[in-house]
């Protein structure tokens, strides 16, 4: 019996021995889930709303949007209309038309636990349908006898060129700022090179709705916007915070 028990000691002890040779980890790692909000971000461009109740010579009204679909990537779209009438040295001209650009943002900003700011790079496709009116040109003369104070005069009657389109792409870098609760306030600024138009030999090419003015020298274009937009959350999905907690412990120590 004596050696029944001394067996059945050692064994234990042994067990014992060995459960306790592994490391005791003495900080046990936060793996905590937290909950981020995805879904649908819609809202109108402002900066096209002030301009058009500022200067009578344009009309303008874009829409925003943008779709969450991982912690960082988001699907965005602008659709817009514009109407621009600008007069040059020899023409007065009115460009109206539609356009749509489909792209993608991505969030560089690490926002803490519940924000959902923005701070974006992206890039955009953008397409445009629109319509030319010369309202009215004069003549260029280079002998000025007879007219010292403008060019002779041409014509005042409007003459169209509709079916025109553009196509360009854009990178942009922005921010999105949420002021109340799903409410945010965007700006950005955008860089376009415009790779296709369609230009009638008769009139050139002088501005694009959404692209802004078109140069003869230069196929680049420069825009910007300030956006005011609602957040749908229509899900949420889990994120893990494991990574960031054991990197501010390592500081720590």
């Amino acid at each position: 019996m004596s050696k029944s028990f001394i067996s059945t000691f050692l064994f234990f002890s042994f067990i014992t021995v060995f459960g306790q040779s592994k490391p005791i980890d003495t900080k046990p790692k936060d793996t905590v889930v937290y909950e981020q909000s995805y879904g649908l971000r819609a809202g109108i461009d402002l900066s096209r709303l002030i301009l058009t109740s500022l200067d009578d010579n344009y009309t303008g009204f874009e829409i925003v949007a943008d779709y969450r679909l991982t912690q960082k990537l988001y699907i965005a779209a602008e659709l817009g209309n514009e109407k621009r009438t600008k007069q040059e040295d020899l023409y007065n001209f009115t460009t109206s038309g539609s356009y749509i650009k489909i792209g993608v943002d991505n969030n560089t900003y690490a926002n803490w636990y519940g924000e959902q700011n923005s701070v974006f790079m992206g890039a955009r496709l953008a397409f445009s349908t629109f319509e030319n009116t010369l309202n009215n040109y004069q003549l260029f003369d280079s002998n000025r006898y007879w007219n010292p104070e403008g060019f002779a005069p041409g014509s005042n009657e409007p003459e169209q060129f509709s079916g025109l389109n553009a196509a360009w792409i854009e990178a942009l870098f922005g921010t999105k700022i949420e002021l109340f609760s799903n409410i945010f306030l965007g700006a950005s600024v955008r860089l376009g090179f415009l790779f296709t138009d369609a230009q009638d030999g008769r009139f050139p090419l002088l501005w694009v709705p959404g692209f802004n003015k078109v140069t003869w020298d230069s196929k680049f274009g420069v825009g910007y916007n300030y956006s005011i937009s609602y957040f749908l959350p229509l899900y949420k999905k889990k994120n893990r915070a494991k990574k960031k907690i054991e990197e501010l412990e390592n500081e720590e120590e």
